[in-house]
């Protein structure tokens, strides 16, 4: 009798009543502890499936189906579902992330200096809206640690992969105690150590958690910065076209979003990502006096949805069909990511999800894809 594969094997455990169990598992262990410690645990644990060789059945379980592949920017994309900045911060365990079958990885944010962040506890679930609040405050350890990692990670996805690897984006941000007046020398430094080992540069002026920093989101400010960081990535990358990404946030007025594509066609940009996280508190479920208590910083998961796909259309209508679109906010499902895509998204990202459902996440997207693209 002919034994199944290991890729048969895995498909059926994604259908299977095994990774509906992670919810009730995330609620047995990690909802009671500290948000930020059960994602530090989380790390770990990914980091460990590719330091004992688990993680490489993975990677041949979850290679997303070859009809999924697609090229954006210039880059081929194994998949178009990836995982956002925000989880791998540090570009400390990129390549076990690779395995689960994210289509791109975005590395960061980094910043020019490295930084601790704001004071903790900074990161806060919250369970019945399937959100999440945090105040990090870009905490990571700087560009000049960040470079060396994410030139091993490019390094082992192609040996690994071979020529349709995962993609591996980094993005970088303003260090904190660094000036208005000064964000743009800052940025440049950044994008002069990252930019030759990543194969697309993402500029963060949208988190609401370093002071000042969405103001440079404002026209007259954000288009001399990207010329800026555009100018510093082509004298650094000189063999290749690095694609620049601007990610913006959905707390701008519409007004200010079309100003945003009318730059992106002149600058040139090669994509715009929509949306960061938002101030906004508004249709959630959780206790009002508890999300109060909480107190500031930027609103992820399930709430950020139904603004993520106004700004999705208004962006798909303005920009140009030659500057990618990467939908992020609120995305959940395959069915979550498949609208995107038949919205206009050349890309899509998650990431709040991912803490919410577990491992298995991005291979039941893409098997859920692969479904549809088959019939």
């Amino acid at each position: 009798m002919q034994m199944p594969s290991v890729k048969t094997g895995i498909e059926t455990l994604l259908t299977s009543s095994l990774p509906r169990a992670y919810p009730p598992f995330f609620n047995a262990v990690f909802s009671g502890m500290d948000a930020e410690q059960a994602h530090e645990k989380g790390v770990i644990g990914i980091r460990a499936a590719e330091r004992t060789g688990a993680s490489a059945v993975l990677r041949s379980a979850f290679r997303p189906d070859p009809w999924l592949a697609r090229t954006v920017m210039g880059l081929r994309f194994p998949s178009p579902f990836g995982l956002a900045a925000g989880f791998d911060k540090h570009g400390l365990c990129t390549t076990a992330l690779a395995d689960l079958g994210f289509g791109h990885i975005e590395v960061g944010t980094v910043t020019a200096q490295a930084q601790p962040g704001n004071d903790k506890p900074r990161l806060f679930r919250l369970v019945q809206d399937r959100a999440v609040v945090n105040r990090m405050g870009f905490n990571n350890e700087g560009a000049a640690a960040v470079a060396p990692r994410l030139a091993a990670s490019r390094a082992t996805l192609q040996r690994r992969f071979g020529q349709i690897r995962p993609v591996l984006g980094a993005n970088i941000g303003k260090t904190k105690l660094v000036g208005l007046s000064d964000a743009a020398a800052d940025y440049r430094i950044s994008a002069r150590l990252l930019s030759p080992h990543a194969d697309y540069l993402a500029v963060n002026v949208s988190s609401p958690n370093t002071p000042g920093l969405r103001q440079l989101q404002e026209i007259a400010t954000l288009e001399p910065l990207l010329r800026a960081v555009r100018q510093e990535a082509d004298a650094a990358v000189t063999d290749r076209h690095l694609p620049l990404l601007v990610k913006i946030a959905p707390d701008l007025a519409d007004e200010d979003i079309v100003a945003v594509a009318d730059m992106a066609r002149q600058l040139p940009l090669d994509g715009v990502i929509a949306t960061n996280t938002t101030i906004g508190r508004e249709g959630l479920t959780t206790d009002a006096a508890e999300v109060e208590r909480l107190g500031a910083g930027g609103l992820s998961g399930a709430p950020l949805k139904q603004r993520s796909l106004q700004v999705l259309r208004l962006l798909r209508t303005q920009l140009p069909k030659d500057v990618a679109l990467v939908s992020v906010g609120g995305v959940t499902t395959a069915d979550d990511v498949a609208q995107r895509l038949e919205l206009g998204a050349d890309l899509v990202q998650g990431y709040t999800a991912f803490l919410y459902e577990g491992p298995f996440w991005a291979g039941r997207i893409n098997a859920g894809l692969g479904r549809r693209l088959r019939g």
